[in-house]
């Protein structure tokens, strides 16, 4: 049954997954035996960090720099990954921006800026990968979707409309590719403890105790509860998987509100 999980063999792009969430998935999808590659806009210090992070975990990894914004950039770092590591077996679209702020106030390039790395990059990203898992006879593509892609919140008017284009994309991509057995499906993540969230985070705070009052499992999720979402959809598992978007939230999409202790 464990083979189900087994990824020893596959290789594994996580673009943006230099810290944070993306890191969390792809040390989980190393573990579970992958190839691990990862890629940074311009930081080679960012990237050597992350590599030497994983490699202390026995997890063979490498890193790339490269604007995953950029299709001409995006070929050639596919190219070279391909050529130098493997052919990419596991894509995960992860890498994404957010700018909060109120609609009336945001500019149009501000918001165009957040669509171009949330949506825009996942396609291009996709359509270059996909290519040679095509020729191949199969793959796994997970996209990293949001609560953002069900619901709104002042403030982030571009990220949720990306994201919402993301989900929608994602169902697209499974109902084009799924005849390659290329499974395409997206992980929703709620609100998570990590470095960013972690000043909002301190007991008192209004949005903590919002987060906490709003979450049926009444805490603020760990990176490490995306692993076993993420090593699902990358692995045998999930194989007639597709279209999906799995919201690894706590319960929050499931209630409008925490639950009576009455």
């Amino acid at each position: 049954m464990m083979n189900l999980f087994n990824l020893e063999g596959k290789t594994a792009l996580i673009t943006g997954g230099v810290h944070g969430l993306g890191m969390a998935m792809a040390k989980g999808l190393g573990q579970a035996g992958a190839k691990i590659v990862v890629n940074e806009l311009n930081s080679q210090e960012a990237v050597d960090h992350a590599v030497a992070a994983y490699r202390s975990e026995g997890i063979e990894a490498y890193g790339y720099l490269f604007d995953v914004t950029d299709e001409e950039a995006v070929i050639a770092a596919i190219k070279k990954i391909e050529a130098e590591v493997g052919p990419i077996d596991i894509l995960i679209n992860n890498a994404g921006i957010i700018k909060r702020t109120p609609m009336l106030e945001m500019e149009v390039k501000d918001f165009a800026a957040v669509v171009n790395v949330d949506l825009i990059s996942p396609f291009i990203v996709s359509r270059t990968v996909v290519k040679g898992m095509i020729a191949r006879g199969g793959g796994k593509i997970i996209n990293i979707c949001s609560m953002m892609s069900e619901l709104g919140r002042d403030s982030v008017s571009a990220y949720a409309a990306a994201k919402g284009g993301l989900k929608m994309l994602t169902k697209n991509m499974a109902t084009e590719w799924a005849k390659f057995n290329i499974q395409t499906n997206g992980i929703g993540p709620g609100y998570f403890a990590t470095s960013q969230t972690a000043p909002i985070r301190v007991d008192g705070h209004p949005f903590n105790e919002f987060i906490i009052s709003r979450t049926p499992a009444n805490r603020w999720g760990e990176p490490e509860d995306l692993q076993g979402a993420a090593i699902f959809l990358s692995s045998k598992a999930s194989d007639f998987v597709n279209g999906h978007i799995l919201y690894v939230d706590g319960g929050i999409l499931a209630t409008i509100g925490k639950p009576s202790n009455e």
